[in-house]
């Protein structure tokens, strides 16, 4: 549509680094539904159309497959029983009318879905509700890339026992690097809390716009300008303080608990 990048982050709001990325093929994850639904709106795509083909990337593989099968198993009995009610019963061509291709909607609707984890429920380990999701190794230097081990919210290969949390989208991470010591070191494991509200000089989990994440010490501040933005220190005092934009984090999560190792010297 000849758009610059410029322009196009100034239609949607999204930045220019993250476009670049999403146009490279360099973003590991799809972006999020609101952004998806920005670039349908700004770049004229069909409603729905990239949203569709994100909700279906971010389908593990041997979900799809299952879908796969269980969508052309039920077409073939629907087209089979329409065949049977009109009088031809040799039920001829119905596999060649089973989709190829997964509607995540369709799946839902017509009870597919609700079939699979019924079929499955039995597979699915319960997690004690004070379980927290030790997510990914969060850098304590500055942003890193972040992938959430591509799992969905609350899932991970390892979790943490907290008795005292009582959010039920809390995370943890562990510490890599020493910007945030002596208080936090090298592999500790800090527990996140969404709900739980922020203010001056708490030490924070920050997600910036573009996917990229650090753990800092947040303040809240104004710019020559009279514009929000945020201090990010370090406690670690070799290490100087990075001021970002408000608007170019999309998440602030405060540091409720601290699991550390004592057999160290």
């Amino acid at each position: 549509m000849g758009f610059t990048l410029d322009e196009l982050a100034g239609r949607t709001g999204i930045s220019k680094p993250y476009l670049s990325l999403i146009e490279t093929g360099r973003v590991p994850n799809p972006p999020s539904d609101e952004k998806l639904r920005k670039l349908e709106q700004t770049l004229g795509f069909t409603p729905g159309e990239l949203l569709t083909q994100a909700h279906l990337h971010r389908t593990p593989r041997d979900v799809r497959a299952v879908l796969t099968q269980l969508l052309s198993s039920k077409k073939n009995g629907e087209i089979a029983a329409a065949a049977a009610a009109n009088g031809n019963g040799n039920g001829h061509g119905s596999s060649s009318s089973a989709t190829a291709t997964i509607n995540l909607d369709e799946a839902y609707l017509n009870g597919v879905l609700h079939e699979l984890v019924e079929k499955n429920a039995g597979n699915v380990e319960q997690v004690a509700t004070n379980a927290v999701p030790v997510i990914n190794r969060v850098a304590a230097g500055y942003p890193t890339d972040f992938t959430d081990l591509n799992y969905p919210r609350g899932i991970a290969d390892d979790y943490i026992s907290c008795p005292d949390v009582q959010d039920k989208d809390a995370f943890a991470a562990r510490v890599h690097g020493d910007s945030m010591a002596p208080k936090y070191r090298q592999d500790d494991i800090v527990i996140f809390s969404p709900a739980a509200g922020t203010k001056n000089g708490d030490d924070c989990f920050v997600r910036f716009d573009d996917g990229h994440t650090t753990f800092k010490r947040v303040f809240f501040e104004k710019d020559e300008h009279a514009k929000a933005v945020l201090r990010l220190q370090p406690r670690n005092e070799k290490y100087r303080a990075q001021t970002v934009p408000s608007e170019r984090v999309s998440g602030l999560y405060k540091a409720t608990f601290k699991y550390q190792r004592v057999d160290e010297d």
